[in-house]
């Protein structure tokens, strides 16, 4: 057992102490989650699709609260904090719902004389979800709702950061009489996550969070005949064509970049712009950039507050100290902001021009509010440097043109190509990406796959 600080980057006060399980209580959380597995598969889906709208419109009259807290955790403005739940949170789980009765229905094969056959979606058994502190309430609704529609039970580990998180998900569960092991949360150490996932009542693990940390759970997960899902960040790149709508472009793929902090798994980290528009699109960008307040999150006029810790934003600044070591210039940079401090988590948004791809900034996760801004002279040069990643979640085009946007979305290695949009998850597309973001797939009928097997059943009558 050991003990877990919560520690706000808004001032550094001590949010919340809590003692990580021990070895008893880690088992009495598997046994639960094993002996409650019978009674809720066999709940019926109408049933459990009802349990998870409860429990949603209870987090959505808790918003205001909820969003408070959040943004104590990990720095997120309260001015958009409670939307976390009232929009992504309740609209991902309430599409999942719907798609429920379709996605995990019996799959017919064409008819045979004399024999009944089809095959049975049944649920894994019991799903642990491992979730981040970075939007921690989107990412774990993505596989806690599906995996308890599909009739699974479900252990949550959430980030030590955001851990008040995952006691919100049990209140609530009790709020609305949620069955008893159907749902936990527990409170570990990263050495109890892998021995958690090693043991054989464990049938899938989702993680969100670092590559790192993905090996680490792919390793746990090694010795075992077990489904992982991994999403582990991006680089995602931004082209910026001379037919786009330059002053929609600017607008979004600022919001893009700095919304969070920048610290979003699907938010723009890199922006590469036709030459024919790269100083209209650059000026727009730039005074765009000046317009954020960065402050106190807790502060109805703050647009951007610090990042998650001290330790993460000299990450950043060490990105912008090498870009400007190597010749980038900073069009924005923390002198423009009065609240930025070094040393603190209070970084001002950063627009770096002049930069290339021998700077970490365009290659390396930034995960913070910084943006390099690159001029290119055709969608080959374009599609040429945004595949130049270790990484592949999203990628955004931004043209009048469809069919330009399609061709080079085919030729882009990632999980989502989005034209003339960015920094958002349609829970009605398959959440996934390749190379180092990882790999799985989360909502959209497609989501249901890692959380069910295919049983067949081949009735022959005499």
């Amino acid at each position: 057992m050991a003990t877990q600080h919560l520690i706000s980057p808004i001032d550094g006060s001590t949010l919340a102490t809590r003692d990580t399980a021990t070895p008893d209580q880690i088992e009495h959380a598997l046994s639960m989650a094993e002996r409650a597995r019978a009674g809720w598969r066999a709940t019926p889906l109408q049933d459990r699709i009802a349990l998870v709208e409860a429990w949603v419109t209870w987090f959505e009259s808790n918003a205001d609260d909820i969003g408070r807290e959040l943004s104590q955790q990990m720095g997120r403005p309260i001015r958009y904090t409670p939307n976390e739940i009232r929009r992504g949170f309740q609209e991902r789980a309430r599409h999942m719902s719907s798609l429920a009765p379709k996605s995990l229905a019996d799959v017919a094969v064409e008819p045979k004389d004399g024999f009944t056959r089809f095959i049975r979606r049944d649920p894994v058994g019991t799903v642990f979800v491992v979730a981040p502190w970075n939007y921690p309430y989107l990412t774990s609704v993505n596989t806690i709702v599906p995996a308890l529609l599909a009739g699974n039970t479900v252990l949550l580990k959430h980030a030590q950061q955001t851990l008040l998180c995952g006691e919100r998900y049990s209140e609530g569960w009790s709020a609305i009489g949620g069955p008893e092991g159907v749902f936990q949360n527990i409170v570990t150490t990263h050495a109890d996550v892998a021995r958690i996932i090693g043991d054989p009542r464990i049938d899938f693990a989702a993680f969100t969070g670092s590559v790192e940390a993905g090996h680490a759970i792919q390793r746990a997960a090694s010795d075992r005949f077990i489904g992982t899902g991994l999403e582990l960040g991006g680089k995602d790149p931004s082209y910026v064509r001379p037919d786009a709508d330059i002053a929609y472009a600017v607008g979004e793929n600022v919001d893009g970049s700095f919304f969070n902090s920048g610290q979003s798994c699907c938010g723009i980290e890199r922006v590469y712009v036709h030459a024919d528009v790269y100083d209209e699109f650059v000026a727009g960008f730039v005074e765009a950039t000046r317009s954020y307040v960065l402050g106190n999150p807790l502060d109805d006029a703050v647009t951007i507050g610090p990042m998650v810790t001290a330790k993460a934003a000299g990450s950043v600044r060490a990105q912008i100290d090498q870009a400007i070591a190597r010749g980038a210039r900073a069009a924005v940079s923390e002198s423009d902001f009065g609240a930025a401090k070094r040393g603190t988590p209070y970084v001002g948004p950063t627009v770096l021009l002049d930069v290339d791809h021998s700077m970490d900034v365009m290659v390396e996760e930034s995960f913070g509010p910084v943006i390099g801004i690159m001029k290119v002279r055709s969608d080959d040069e374009a599609v040429g440097l945004m595949n130049d990643s270790k990484y592949g979640l999203t990628a955004s085009v931004w043209t009048a043109d469809t069919d330009a946007a399609l061709a080079i979305g085919d030729r882009i290695a990632t999980g989502t190509v989005f034209m003339n949009r960015c920094d958002y998850l349609d829970p009605a597309l398959a959440w996934t990406g390749v190379k180092d973001t990882g790999h799985g797939i989360t909502l959209s009928e497609l989501g249901f796959g890692s959380l069910t097997r295919a049983k067949s059943f081949h009735l022959k009558h005499l």
